[in-house]
Parts: structure tokens; sequence; C-alpha cells
């Protein structure tokens, strides 16, 4: 998800080996934070394994598919080197297996979901180019809310279901312990990535210092926002804890904390406050979602760091990296 604009040359069938393939796909995984570095993936693949193997065999699934699929349908090679057109996939295929459990109807949806969601981010691509906008999440958001907005008329799917808990509404204990404090802080790193074990995000933490000091200490920072914001504004300590307001803000604070936005003093407290609306919409979207049977995902992230980014060239003190 880097800010980087890829030529338009597609990639000929001899121009990516099968070691470079390998690699952008790794890539993907760690381009769902902004990390083009192979090692970031690497890392990020160990932090899923260390939640569930399953989420680390299907996420590596996500991004290989999407990526195959980008790279045979002739998407420019910059995006495919750089793992541009894998890190939707990732999501796709941990989100599926999180939702829907382990099948072989799981592995068919992730196959086909990946393969939509690898067109849908071309369009993307195209649409967006005018403004100036990357597609960040937004093709992982559209493709599994169209599924689990579906799945409830397809009786194979909905065998089995599983999925994350949701931020419920404000009801039950709001004062938070100290344990809460750090393990919601981790948890809202992990989160980006469904998982709500600590330790996890921790992981994910050190993937991100193995890419960027400045994008670790960003998500850092920003999940402690989001938590201080959900915890000022009421929201259960169960959820706050488990990091459920912490991830959008995590992935904004990134994105305009150095990525697309040159760091500077304004750049910073524009980050902030990104983090701050993104973790707003946070609970907004899921009040609006749940009657539906939706979920949240990303898609505060992506609405709010699209609008911060089309702000931008009428601020004069804030300038786009790249």
């Amino acid at each position: 998800m880097t800010s980087t604009t890829p030529a338009a040359t597609a990639p000929h069938p001899r121009d990516l080996n099968p070691l470079t393939m390998l690699i952008s796909v790794v890539r993907g995984i760690g381009q769902v934070d902004f990390m083009a570095s192979p090692w970031t993936g690497l890392v990020f693949v160990v932090a899923l394994a260390a939640g569930n193997w399953r989420y680390a065999v299907y996420g590596v699934l996500g991004s290989a598919v999407a990526t195959l699929t980008a790279y045979a349908f002739g998407a420019a090679r910059d995006r495919v080197e750089m793992g541009l057109e894998g890190f939707s996939g990732t999501l796709i295929g941990v989100a599926f297996v999180l939702y829907f459990g382990m099948s072989w109807m799981t592995t068919l949806l992730v196959v086909v979901g990946c393969v939509a969601g690898s067109v849908v981010t071309s369009a993307l691509v195209t649409l967006l180019k005018p403004f100036n906008l990357p597609t960040f999440t937004a093709p992982f958001c559209i493709v599994t809310s169209v599924m689990l907005l579906a799945a409830p008329s397809f009786e194979r799917i909905r065998q089995g279901r599983i999925g994350p808990a949701l931020p419920s509404a404000a009801t039950g204990r709001t004062a938070l312990t100290w344990s809460d404090i750090w393990q919601g802080t981790f948890n809202g790193i992990g989160q980006v990535f469904f998982q709500n074990k600590w330790y996890v995000g921790l992981i994910f933490l050190v993937g991100l210092v193995v890419g960027s000091r400045i994008a670790a200490v960003a998500a850092l920072v920003s999940s402690l926002i989001g938590l201080a914001v959900a915890w000022v504004l009421g929201a259960p300590a169960a959820d706050i804890a488990a990091g459920l307001y912490g991830y959008n803000a995590v992935l904004v604070g990134m994105a305009l904390a150095g990525i697309f936005v040159v760091l500077s003093p304004a750049g910073g407290v524009y980050a902030v406050v990104g983090a701050i609306a993104a973790t707003g919409l946070t609970a907004a979207l899921t009040t609006f979602f749940t009657p539906f049977g939706g979920h949240t995902l990303t898609w505060p992230f992506v609405l709010v760091t699209w609008s911060f980014l089309a702000a931008v060239p009428a601020l004069a003190w804030l300038r786009r990296a790249g």
C-alpha cells in the first residue's frame, strides 16, 4: 500500500522468475501495513502463525492468488514486484478462514475472492489515478463485505461460521485496568490482521520495526490514540482491550505520518486528527453494518485516509510524500 505510482508497463511472462514472484507474495503480506520489505512480510507470517497456523496458511494463499492473478492479467510490473497486488488478498484469506472456518468451501471462496479482489484492485487503480489516491484496502473491504452479506443465503457457507467479536453497545465496565491498556495497545496493531492476542500484535510491531522504525512508532502511538479516544467516549473496556477501536487508527496514523504525507510537525498533528477520526468512524460504521450482518473491517481507515489525502493539496502546511 505504498504511495509509489507504478509504471504502466505490464510484465512479460519471462520478466518475473519464480524467486521474484515468491518475494512479491511475501511483500504483499507486509504491504498490509505499507511495508515493502520481504523481511517484514516474513515476520508478519510468523505473527499470523502465532495466532493460528490457519491464518498464516490462508494469508499466504490469499497473497499468492491475488499476486498471480494480477501477473496473469498483465498488471504493471512495479505493482506486482512491490506486493501492491497481494495485500488485499492476504486480508481476504485471513478474514474468510476467520469468519467461515477452515473447509474446502472456504479455500474455494478465498481463491475466487482473491481473483475478484485483483480485478477490483485494477478497477480502483484506474478510477483513483486522476485523484492521486491509492486503493488501500478497499478491494478487500468490498469483496469481504459482499461475501459477509451474501453468506446467510448459502447453507454451505453458513455452517460452522465463526467470526471475531464486534464492538458492543456501551454497556459494562468502562474503567480501564493497566492490563487493558497494554494489551489493548498491542491488540490494536494485531487487529489489522484480525488478531486479538497481545503477543501476536507485539510480533507485528517487531515486523514494523524491521521495515520502518518511524512506521512502528506511528503504529504504537496511533493504537494508544484509538484506545484513549474510545475510553474518553465511554466504550466498553473489553472492546478497548481487544483492540477493536485501535486498528483503523493504526493504519490511518501510519499512512499520514510519513508514508503518504511528509512527516513534519503539522503532518504529525494531521495524523493524530486522522487517528481520532478513524476511531469515531469505527463506532459509527459498526452501528451501521450490524443490522445487515456486515462488519466494519478497515472501511474507516479507507474512508478517512482518502478524505485526508484528498485535502492535502488545499492545505499549505502539508505536502504529499513521494
